[in-house]
């Protein structure tokens, strides 16, 4: 992830992983606000690999105890926006 990226940007990036983990979702219906579990069959080893993928992709190290942020689409951006300005632990 780029420094500088907008909202929008990361929220592309956000459903590019969520659909590499999961491609059964349609992005179309998903509710970006409501945790992605209660809305598809995505069980805790998805979450973890969708969570390990946004970490690489944004050069983030994300602790675990962040993940809960995390489990919505609007929860995910919100958080890499807030951690991409470089104050975040780079990998």
């Amino acid at each position: 992830m780029t420094p500088n990226m907008s909202a929008d940007e990361i929220k592309a990036l956000v459903l590019e992983k969520l659909l590499q983990v999961a491609p059964d979702i349609e992005p179309a219906q998903l509710d970006t606000a409501t945790p992605i579990r209660d809305q598809y069959d995505f069980d805790s080893m998805d979450f973890l690999h969708f969570a390990i993928a946004l970490g690489q992709q944004c050069q983030l190290e994300i602790p675990e105890h962040d993940y809960r942020e995390l489990q919505s689409v609007d929860g995910a951006v919100d958080y890499l926006v807030k951690h991409s300005n470089g104050n975040a632990a780079a990998k």
